[in-house]
């Protein structure tokens, strides 16, 4: 299944039926009067995140959806039948923006959870609503009220709780097929991994997490130089970033530096999250190369410096331990916050927030003895 993660679609809710004039005609009762129903409810758009999914492949080709209109109004004081909700199924994760791609309507983060991102109109009032002591027989029914009608952009962010960063060719691919059942392509020439891959780590019968590996960065990548740097948005929402060096290049600190400024580069908070900072490919060093690069690199970098070989399995048990703990200590401080408000979308523009005060007609000479 072809990956993607941005999708723009238009959205129309259902308008509401129409109300009608209707007036009833009994045996046995002298006058009759207003019986004509109100119109019904129209459909709602409405976005569930749902589990199952982690791509927007579906909103490729398909990209209007509407809702039906609401049944109209019928004598005998019926209501007109609601039309049916249209339900958008997403991956869990899925942000809804608005047409300008910065105002965030939604952020579907748990299975589940649904928003009302088009509302449909209200039914229109039929004649037997506006029956009055003094307007015993109105003539007046209304049309039903229009639905919201917008677009929006659709933007997955991958749930993981773990992210694996740095260069191309640092070993990232490697790391993530030897610690979970995860099987991204791996070869020996730059941007092997075109799209974000997860992997569930499982370190013993009660702990595990959501590892991402997303493509390398490199130099420009904030400009639009290689695959760009659109693909750190799949690990915002990670407790912790595993950073992997190639410890077979020559000037390993370089090479964190250049990470190190396109996350920065990028924002949103990524530069400031908890990392794990890993010389990879242990392996394709010796021992001098070895002790020089680590030193060279906590140096520059200000911290300890793990050493790992995604090959041979060293040196990676031990941070998948750093990384648990970190995820651990994330997920501890999610459970003791209260949980988030549903969140409220704001009406379509140009749709009204409220209906007008109703004025009723006023009764017609004779209307009173119909």
């Amino acid at each position: 299944m072809k990956f993607l993660d941005e999708a723009k679609v238009w959205v129309k809710a259902g308008d509401g039926g129409d109300g009608v004039v209707a007036f009833r005609r009994e045996k046995y009762i002298e006058f009759g009067g207003p019986d004509g129903g109100n119109g019904g409810k129209g459909g709602d758009v409405v976005v569930e995140a749902v589990e199952g999914l982690n791509t927007l492949i579906d909103y490729r080709y398909a990209q209007h959806f509407k809702a039906r209109k609401g049944g109209n109004g019928a004598g005998s004081d019926r209501t007109g039948a609601g039309s049916e909700d249209v339900i958008l199924k997403v991956p869990v994760g899925t942000q809804i923006l608005a047409e300008d791609k910065e105002t965030l309507l939604a952020d579907l983060d748990a299975p589940g959870m649904r928003v009302v991102i088009a509302q449909g109109g209200d039914g229109g009032r039929g004649n037997a609503h506006y029956k009055t002591s003094t307007n015993r027989a109105p003539r007046r029914a209304d049309k039903g009220w229009p639905g919201d009608e917008r677009w929006i952009w659709l933007r997955l962010k991958l749930i993981a709780d773990a992210g694996l960063v740095g260069l191309p060719n640092a070993g990232k691919s490697t790391f993530l097929a030897a610690v979970s059942a995860a099987r991204p392509k791996i070869a020996d020439y730059p941007f092997t991994t075109l799209h974000p891959q997860l992997g569930v780590v499982r370190l013993n019968a009660s702990e595990e997490f959501v590892l991402a590996d997303i493509p390398g960065l490199i130099e420009g990548a904030h400009e639009g130089v290689g695959l760009g740097d659109r693909f750190l948005g799949h690990v915002e929402r990670c407790a912790v970033l595993l950073h992997l060096v190639d410890g077979s290049q020559p000037d390993p600190a370089g090479a964190w530096r250049t990470v190190r400024e396109e996350l920065a580069q990028y924002g949103h908070g990524l530069a400031d999250k908890p990392e794990v900072l890993a010389l990879n490919k242990l392996d394709a060093m010796t021992p001098q190369a070895r002790a020089s690069r680590v030193k060279a690199l906590e140096r520059a970098a200000g911290r300890p410096v793990l050493l790992v070989s995604g090959a041979t399995g060293e040196g990676v048990p031990g941070a998948l331990r750093a990384l648990a703990d970190v995820v651990a200590r994330a997920r501890e401080e999610r459970a003791s916050q209260p949980p988030a408000p549903p969140p409220v979308i704001p009406p379509a523009p140009g749709r009204a927030q409220v209906r007008p005060i109703e004025s009723f007609d006023e009764a017609e000479p004779g209307e009173d003895e119909a």
